[in-house]
Order: C-alpha cells, then structure tokens, then sequence
C-alpha cells in the first residue's frame, strides 16, 4: 500500500482542509464540494484526510461495517451475536465516473431470487463507505441518476437496492466528498444544494508558496515513507484535535441569537429552502467544537456562511459563486445579540483569529475567517455602446487587407453585449441513440419507460417480469413442476429494453462577419446561442463553439461540458469583416470527426448561426459552401439554421443552406419556446425531409 502523501504537509489550501476537517468532526454537516482548476491538491488533500480518521470498531465477519455498540437492526448479515469486535482503519472509497448504479448501490441476484426465493446480495461501495470516506473525483461528469443515488443515501444515512419486489437496506453513513473542474462542466443547483459545504481552491500566485508546495512534492515523490515521517507529530497532533472535537461536539450549544443570525443571513441572500439553514447551524457547532468552545460564535456563523452559502446562490450555469461579504457583516451586526460576543471591544479586530489551525505544523496556517471563500468571478468586459452602423452590410465587404480575424483593424467592431436569454424550443436529432444519460434526444437507456424485451447481455440487471414468466411457462411440465413456483432457467430470463433520453454533442457554428453587425444584430444574435447554450446545460449536452470571419473560422472553444466557459467566450466575440461560410462548416466537419472517434455513441447537433451570406476568398465562395454543406448531409448530421437575415427585404440564403444541410432553418423569433404554435423544431434525417418556409412557421416534407 502507498504512503499517502501527509495532511499536514500541504502548503495553503486553508478553506479546503477546514472544510474537510469540520466534516470529519461532523460527518452531519453533509459533504464537501471542491471546485478548482487542475493541479491545486484538491485529490491529494482528500486521500490524506483518510489517515486521519479514527480508527472505527466494527461486528467481525459483518460485509457492512456495523458498530458493536449500536448494530443496525436491519443490517442484511444480522441479526448479530454479542462478541468481541474488531477495529480497522476508516476506509475511503473512490466511486469512478464510469461506475455503473449496481456497482454503486450493491447487486441483487435477480436468477436466485427467483427460483430460489433467496435474497443473494452483493455489497457495493456505499456499503463499504459506511463510516468512512466516499469520494468521487470529477463528480460533475458523473451521471445524473448516480449523483442523485448517491446524494439521497448521504442525506438519509442509508441505502435501498429494489429489484423487481425485492429489497435490501442497509446502512450508508459516510463522509462525502467531491472534487471537479468548473471548466469540464457545473453540476445542476438541485445536485450543488445537496452538498453541505462548497470550497473554491485556486493555485497560489506567491511566488515563495509556489516554491513550497515543488520542495515538498520532490521531497515526498524521492521518498513517500521519509517525507511522511517527517510529520507524524503533526499528524498525531491533528488526529487527536479531531477525536477532541467529536467528543465535545454534543456539548456545544447553539444560542437564539446564533440561529437568528443564520436565519437572517440565508434569508438576506435569499438561498432556497431551508437546508442552508440547516447546514450552517451543524457548521458553526463544529466550528465551534474544533476551536475547543461549547458556544457558538459570531464568527463561527460568518465562516460557516463562507462556506455552505455562494454555491446556493447560483440562478444558472453563467452566474459565479460568492458571497458578497460587506453584505454578510452588515447582517451578523444587525442580528447580533447579547451571547454572539462574550468580551467586546470596539477597538479590536470585529473577526478575532482563533484557533483554526488544521494543519498544526509548518505550512499549516490558520484559516483567516474574512479570506474570501471564493474566487472573485473574472473580469467582465465592460459594457459597449453599439457603435452607429449604418442600416447598410458595407462593413462585409470591406477591402481585403482590413478583415482578418483578430486584427482590430476598420472592418472589425469590438464586442457587443448580449441580449437577455429567453427559453428555446426544444431542438433533438432524429431517430433512438445509445449516447449518455440527458435530455434531449431519444435513446436506448437503463433508465426510463419500458418498451420491451431481450435475452440479457450479461449480467441481468432489469427483470422484464411478464416476458419471463411467458417464456418459462409452455416448459413447466417438461421440467417436473409439482409445487406452486414456476421453475425458471437461465434461458427465460429477459431483460427490460427501455426509452429514455440521451445527451448530445451541441456545436454552435456562429458567424461573425460584418453583415452580422449591419443593423445592430449581434446583440440579438447573441441573446439566441446563449439561450441555446442555457438549454444545452439543462439537458446535459457537450457543447462547443466555432466562430467565423474575415479570412477563416476557428474553434473558440473544443466540446466540452462547460457551457458557462462558452458564455464567456460568446461574450468577447467581436465582429468584421467578410463571410468565410465554407470555412465555418468545414471545421465543423474537422471537429465532428475527432469528436466521432473519441466518442462515436454521442449523437452531433450542429447548429449554424448566419445570415446564409457567403463571401470571402476563392472565385466562387457560395458554391464551395454549398458543397461543405451538402458533406455533412452526406455523412447524417442533423442540422438547425438559426437564420438571422431581417429589415424588409429578404434573401432566403439561410433557408437554402438549410435545404443543402437537409436541415431546418428557423428564425430568431421563431425559436422562442412561446412562439407560435404548430412550428417543427426537429432536425430531419438528411435526404428524408427539406425545409420550406411557409408564412411564419416551419412545415417539412419529402424533398420532391
């Protein structure tokens, strides 16, 4: 076994190990989510907590960690004996992105319980969790029925596993952590709400620190059980602190005037519901247990709101986390009573550094209460005047020497802001996919509403009851059945086929051409992908964008799950110059390519954002976008034109570069969710279906 790399030894991180430490105090407070870039120790400081666990007295030969002192009654290897218990290290257990539900939760033999009516269950890692750690790196890119498994058993302490009428339970108490990376995609706010404290962690930019943290990683990667040596006094110091506070922690008293202030704090920042509420109150008393008191402070309050409250504040994916602290103060003060602050003083620091050392060693630090809890969200461009174009496109086709991107030069115009989201129609890519869990088109899943069966592959994990029981019944004769059971074999076994809905991999191709610009458009046009971009986060898509003008098209961002990071790079998109529409769509072929072999299951919706105008270089710029077009009809890629084209005089470009992806084109207002009734808002199988506009609306047909 590895020599984890010691909890003392890191460098920084202050809210982090805090925030890891007052859930090993009080596993109750619910969790930690760690959110912060690549590299920042965010694993590293997790894999060391769990050597400083206390050691945990279990029923010998129990599969489910039950304590001596108090067995759980329910417990699936119980009833237990009175014996002499057993010890061993709290265990953390890591549950990986890719882990199926049963691998989760534990596996019922479904053959068994049939024929035999035995309850043959195998544990799964929240089982093996029970009173210890359950961590799950990138938890953001775990599916959305694991998460929500996996939050409801940390919430109620327990586990159910229900297969066809038969059910285990047992217990699951365990200390959860997750870690992820903003930039690979957000968690929904139901599924962040769930996590009882969040932690923004970032590198530091000190030189001197930064110089630390490489000292003591070559140190421990030369020799992990030296450098670890190194520290046992600290951890031992540390482990101790730990078992202090958990035995002082019933005696901590909660005051009227502590639950005010976090009362009145979750209403200021008007959180939802009441389970802010909740987690402060079991923050601050652990707070509180860790500095050694049995009162509950202002200052333990203040913290507790740092870390439980700006991940609660969240709206939607484009919002960053905070908490604005002037705000946060003027609230404690104004709700401050006569036990929040034993021994005033007017002329001392209003946030007193106590005794909040996690680390206890060199490098530790304290962790300053007023430190901000996350990082400041980046700097916005400022807001731009629309510049006075004249209701004229003569900035397309400006002269060559002014229009390649990223120039700044007369033909290009700096960025304009969005217009305010609105709620799309629902756009989904023909036909049943087998891609990741989401929502938006259909697709063969383990999850949803049956539609029939199958011979199992594999492992049986969902019974289609009838089917089995028709197929076994014409062989009960043949198979000697005497008594009231069916006899069932392997061979009638069927497994439930079911239709749920699949994620898919949205690519936004947008133009940024002059004629974009001509009569203030891009405002609008804005406003339109970044709603697309909202829809594309609520139903679980990969998104990515291209961009094009002036001489070429280029890929703002590559597929990701971030769609925030898609917000923030349409926000700084600036316009100009020619149209290169064949170049836009070609690499869009280039990117859907790689993303077909690295992920061939994930089913493309291409989204093209233009006016249907072509210009730029070569002799005939229309004809070579109509070919680039017509290469992703031939290759079955669904397709959306969001034509853009207005004033009172209209080409049709859009509706025919549609007709050439044997897509649908539909105008900005048309795709408003509460537009007009009866429009098609499905992509059509390439060379099934056209589109033609007929009035206000979108009707498909079979191309004659």
């Amino acid at each position: 076994m590895s020599t984890p790399y010691p909890f003392t030894a890191i460098v920084g991180q202050d809210d982090l190990r805090l925030a890891l430490l007052l859930n090993a105090v009080s596993p109750q407070v619910g969790g930690v989510l760690v959110r912060g870039e690549k590299g920042t120790a965010k694993s590293t400081a997790v894999r060391a907590l769990a050597a400083l666990i206390p050691e945990v007295s279990i029923v010998p030969g129990c599969r489910f960690s039950c304590d001596p002192g108090a067995p759980d009654p329910a417990c699936p290897d119980g009833p237990h004996e009175p014996g002499v218990p057993a010890a061993r290290p709290a265990r953390m257990v890591e549950l990986p992105v890719g882990a199926s539900e049963d691998r989760l939760v534990g596996a019922l033999d479904i053959e068994r319980a049939l024929a035999d009516g035995v309850k043959a269950f195998e544990p799964g890692l929240l089982a093996a969790a029970h009173r210890g750690i359950l961590y799950v790196d990138e938890v953001n890119l775990l599916h959305d029925h694991l998460v929500d498994v996996l939050l409801d058993a940390a919430a109620m302490g327990a586990s159910y596993v229900e297969r066809e009428g038969v059910s285990v339970r047992h217990a699951a108490r365990f200390l959860l952590v997750g870690t992820m990376n903003p930039e690979e995609g957000e968690l929904r706010p139901q599924l962040l709400d769930r996590f009882g404290l969040t932690v923004e962690v970032a590198a530091s930019r000190e030189p001197d620190q930064r110089v630390e943290v490489v000292r003591r990683r070559l140190a421990y990667d030369d020799d992990p059980a030296a450098f670890a040596l190194r520290w046992t006094a600290e951890e031992d110091a540390l482990r101790a602190k730990i078992v202090a506070a958990r035995a002082l922690l019933p005696t901590v008293s909660l005051g009227d005037d502590a639950l005010r202030q976090i009362a009145a704090t979750c209403a200021a920042f008007e959180v939802d519901g009441m389970r802010a509420d909740i987690v402060m109150a079991r923050a601050a008393t652990a707070l509180a247990a860790w500095a050694g008191r049995t009162d509950v402070l202002a200052e333990d309050v203040r913290q507790a709101a740092l870390l439980a409250l700006p991940h609660r504040r969240r709206r939607n994916p484009f919002d960053a986390p905070g908490l604005d602290e002037d705000k946060l103060d003027e609230t404690l003060e104004e709700f401050a009573g006569s036990d929040t602050d034993p021994d005033p003083d007017p002329d001392s620091d209003p946030d007193p550094d106590t005794d909040t050392d996690p680390g206890g060693g060199p490098g530790g630090g304290s962790p300053s209460p007023d430190s901000p809890d996350a990082p400041q969200a980046p700097d916005e461009p400022a807001p731009q005047d629309s510049p006075d174009t004249p209701d004229a496109p003569a900035a397309e086709d400006a002269s060559p020497g002014q229009d390649s991107p990223g120039t700044g030069g007369a033909g290009e115009q700096r960025a304009v802001q969005a217009t305010e989201p609105f709620r799309t129609k629902a756009l989904s890519v023909p036909g049943i996919g087998e891609g990741a869990a989401g929502r938006r088109s259909r697709a063969r899943a383990e999850h949803g509403r049956t539609t029939g069966s199958r011979r199992p592959r594999g492992a049986l994990t969902r019974l289609h009851l009838a089917a089995t029981v028709q197929a076994a019944a014409p062989h009960q004769r043949a198979r000697g059945r005497s008594g009231p059971g069916l006899v069932i074999r392997r061979d009638d076994l069927r497994q439930a086929s079911r239709e749920g809905r699949e994620s898919n991999l949205v690519l936004f191709v947008v133009d940024a051409s002059g004629s974009m610009a001509a009569r203030q458009r891009m405002g609008a046009v804005k406003g339109a992908v970044l709603s697309l971009l909202l829809d594309a986060y609520q139903r679980r898509d990969k998104v990515g964008l291209i961009t094009f003008r002036g001489q070429d098209a280029e890929v703002a961002l590559p597929p990701t799950s971030s769609v925030d990071t898609a917000a923030a790079r349409l926000a700084l998109l600036p316009t100009g110059g020619r149209t290169p529409l064949a170049a836009g769509l070609l690499k869009a072929h280039d990117v859907l390519r790689v993303e077909r072999m690295r992920d061939p299951s994930r089913r493309p919706l291409l989204v093209v954002v233009t006016d249907g105008r072509a210009t730029g270089k070569g002799p005939d710029p229309v004809g070579l976008a109509t070919r680039a077009a017509r290469l992703h009809a031939s290759e079955g890629t669904a397709a959306i034109v969001v034509d853009c084209e207005s004033g009172p005089v209209r080409l049709g470009l859009a509706v025919a570069l549609a007709t050439d992806l044997a897509g649908t084109a539909v105008t900005l207002d048309e795709l408003r969710a509460d537009a007009i009734a009866g429009l098609v808002k499905d992509a059509r199988q390439p060379g099934e279906q056209t589109a033609r506009r007929t009035g206000g609306s979108i009707s498909m047909g079979r191309a004659a």
